[in-house]
């Protein structure tokens, strides 16, 4: 029987489980998890800070995942070596774990900018794990001035989390606009209005030049006092591990369409890595929670001695604040074809008669037909386009492209 080692516990990890025991039901799987926690939506952890949700709602998967899949966990611990001439993942307690094959998921971390005098702030935080929320929660009361350093996802959604349980939050960018990775110059200021609309103040263009205590000094010469500071700058994957053992490593680790590393034997998932974006034909880190999951499970799949391939990844992200939901995908390179509605506003980008990517404001419902077009590079001539530019539906596929899409719906 094999041995299989997967280092992470998030997404990326139920993924490739559950592609090896699609292939291999009985061979001996260990998770090595960093946090003490069973696998669970990251995404979710703003909705607990609003009390929209609880950590045992947050689980991706039921209470007894881990049995019937027949994996041992090893929790609290971090994998600190790959040894490829013995074949032996080293644990951070020199604890020596055997493999016939490995997958690195070890996800990314929060990228903290050295920031001058950054270790006078008492109160400080990042802003992706369960318990990074649990730490931010106790710092906090209604009295409470919170600054967050990141107007991007990650930033926005602790945001959105906060209100309404702190005094107030002010919000800084080195960016000239909110989420500036996945709206345009036009559309992230009816965002930013929106969020200002709800109570959230932004300094934008700025960025702290030195903390003293409780106050920081912008570039721009302003000043903000703060009792709570979050950095929400940016991430950075954990490519160390597949690094340090030669392999190749960009931004993230490099993976081919099966997930395997340069290393032999070695397979990379999820947010650490750096895939094919189809839409725009260059190798980016994706970190998406499908891509993930999808990730995972080809790599589980090809380490079983299956075969599966992932190869439409393209980045996407389906997100909403205070009741305005946007969704965008693909890249935004090519021909800008607009459609304004009552409730929203729908963006379309074309290149070489390929939709390449779109932003959704207000009307997401069926976005994930565009997405389809996208993955699938639907030549738009093969589809009535003026229909899906107005609206999300099946009637402008052709009736045998409807059978095979949407299950015999014509």
């Amino acid at each position: 029987m094999k041995q299989y080692v997967i280092i992470g516990n998030g997404v990326a990890a139920a993924g490739c489980i559950e592609g090896i025991r699609s292939v291999d039901a009985d061979s001996k799987i260990t998770v090595v998890s960093e946090e003490n926690h069973a696998v669970y939506c990251r995404p979710l952890i703003s909705y607990y800070l609003e009390g929209k949700t609880t950590p045992a709602k947050m689980n991706y998967r039921s209470d007894d995942y881990y049995e019937k899949m027949k994996c041992e966990v090893i929790y609290g611990k971090k994998a600190v070596k790959i040894d490829t001439s013995s074949k032996k993942v080293v644990l951070s307690d020199k604890t020596e774990l055997p493999y016939d094959s490995v997958c690195v998921a070890a996800g990314s971390k929060p990228f903290v900018p050295p920031f001058e005098g950054l270790d006078t702030v008492s109160k400080k935080f990042s802003f992706m794990t369960l318990d990074d929320t649990f730490a931010l929660e106790n710092a906090i009361d209604e009295n409470s001035r919170v600054f967050i350093v990141g107007a991007g996802l990650i930033g926005l959604k602790c945001a959105e989390g906060l209100h309404g349980r702190v005094k107030s939050i002010t919000v800084c960018d080195l960016a000239d606009r909110v989420l500036s990775s996945i709206l345009d110059s036009e559309c992230a200021p009816i965002m930013q209005k929106h969020l200002e609309d709800n109570g959230i103040e932004f300094m934008l263009s700025d960025t702290p030049a030195r903390f003293e205590g409780n106050r920081a000094i912008m570039k721009s010469g302003k000043t903000v006092d703060f009792d709570v500071l979050v950095l929400a700058v940016g991430v950075r994957a954990n490519t160390a591990l597949v690094k340090d053992i030669g392999g190749e490593v960009n931004r993230g680790i490099i993976v081919n369409d099966k997930m395997e590393t340069s290393v032999s034997d070695i397979y990379a998932a999820g947010d650490c890595t750096e895939g094919m974006d189809i839409s725009c034909g260059q190798k980016r880190v994706l970190a998406l929670l499908p891509n993930a999951y999808m990730q995972g499970h080809a790599a589980g799949v090809n380490m079983a001695g299956g075969r599966e391939v992932f190869d439409k990844a393209v980045p996407m992200n389906s997100i909403g604040f205070f009741g305005l939901h946007i969704m965008t995908a693909g890249s935004y390179d090519g021909e800008m074809l607009e459609e304004k509605t009552e409730n929203g506003l729908k963006r379309f980008f074309v290149r070489d008669g390929l939709l390449a990517g779109f932003i959704l404001f207000g009307e997401t419902e069926r976005a994930g037909i565009y997405t389809s077009l996208v993955r699938e590079k639907t030549p738009l001539d093969t589809v009535d386009f003026e229909i899906l530019k107005k609206i999300s539906s099946s009637a402008a596929f052709s009736p045998e492209i409807r059978r095979k899409k949407f299950g015999g719906v014509v």
